[in-house]
């Protein structure tokens, strides 16, 4: 099974909470995880595109790096792991995005990857003037489709001529091309629609864990169905929250702790409550909203036997080809994964 890490390209990696680790991020910090990453055997690393943040005490995810410019750079650094960078779709257009992927394969020696993101956050596009307009929440994997087939083009045959409904290239051309004539690309589409574009158009398709499994099963039995549809066999990569102790209580003390310090205000903002007042919420509110305090990733507390039982319990879903990490403090945890959960995963041979 394949191990990869959801890098830290955004302050305070995945936890809107007062009490998780705070942290800017920065080229030293996530050269130091690529490193670690290296060191202890991962798979790959991906970076996300997020333009606008959520704010609150914490000012989650208001500081960000820019993922293509940040892949680059880790490609200097590293020698042999994977790297997926992100675009959102609505801001850059398809033949330059293939033209940044064929430079960075070049700078990594064929490591690189995309992370096909539709772009259905429209503040994060109309405060730059880049919304396309509400038709696009309707019509977006069309357009995506469109937009990934004019790279697979330009990477293979070095022009494009398509002409479709959202775009018209007039014998577009790339030179040169990526070494293998292709570029690796992955989606994370949750929906019907979602999971069809990436079964069509994709290599591996991302899903959102969840302490239960079968909630999992069932999601990876959506995508292989949509694979076997479109005749194709793309991998499925899950993601976990990583929150790992020396016992299991150790874990679970700390998950409560971070939840204790679930910054409400940045929750309200994400999930559309922005005029909540969270200073008066009700108890049964505010447990509602902590619950929300990680984006709703699923988390795997526990010790570092526990965790890797269940890690071992995923690669065994079928379809499953592997798990994406969200670590709490990076890139100590990285290192804390590689040496002790890894070595006790039997998918890991």
């Amino acid at each position: 099974m394949d191990l990869g890490i959801f890098i830290p390209i955004g302050n305070n990696g995945w936890m809107m909470s007062e009490t998780a680790p705070q942290y800017m991020p920065s080229f030293d910090l996530n050269r130091t995880v690529a490193e670690q990453a290296e060191a202890q055997g991962y798979e790959f690393l991906l970076s996300m595109v997020k333009l606008r943040g959520f704010g609150g005490s914490t000012q989650f995810w208001d500081h960000n790096l820019e993922s293509f410019t940040l892949m680059a750079g880790l490609a200097a650094v590293t020698e042999r792991i994977q790297l997926f960078a992100s675009v959102a779709l609505p801001t850059l257009p398809p033949a330059m995005v293939a033209r940044m992927a064929t430079t960075i394969d070049d700078i990594s020696g064929g490591r690189f990857g995309i992370n096909i993101v539709s772009g259905w956050n429209q503040i994060e596009y109309s405060q730059q003037g880049l919304w396309p307009g509400d038709w696009y929440y309707e019509q977006r994997y069309d357009y995506s489709t469109e937009y990934v087939r004019i790279m697979k083009e330009l990477w293979a045959d070095g022009v494009s001529d398509l002409k479709g409904e959202y775009f018209e290239m007039d014998d577009c051309r790339l030179s040169p091309r990526p070494s293998a004539g292709k570029v690796p690309l992955v989606c994370a589409g949750q929906s019907d629609r979602g999971m069809q574009f990436c079964a069509e158009e994709g290599d591996y398709q991302f899903i959102i864990g969840t302490s239960d499994l079968d909630v999992v099963r069932n999601d990876a039995a959506r995508l292989v169905a949509a694979r076997e549809a479109a005749g194709t066999d793309v991998g499925i990569y899950v993601l976990f929250q990583m929150v790992m102790g020396e016992t299991d209580a150790d874990a679970q003390a700390t998950w409560d702790h971070y939840r204790g310090g679930a910054d409400l205000a940045a929750i309200a903002f994400m999930t559309g409550q922005s005029g909540l007042d969270t200073a008066g919420a009700t108890a049964e509110k505010i447990t509602e909203m902590q619950g929300a305090f990680n984006l709703n990733i699923g988390p795997i507390i526990g010790s570092h036997a526990t965790i890797a039982e269940r890690l071992d319990e995923v690669a065994a879903i079928p379809g499953v080809a592997g798990v994406m990490c969200v670590f709490d403090d990076y890139p100590v945890a990285t290192q804390e994964f590689g040496e002790r959960v890894m070595p006790l995963m039997s998918s890991r041979g």
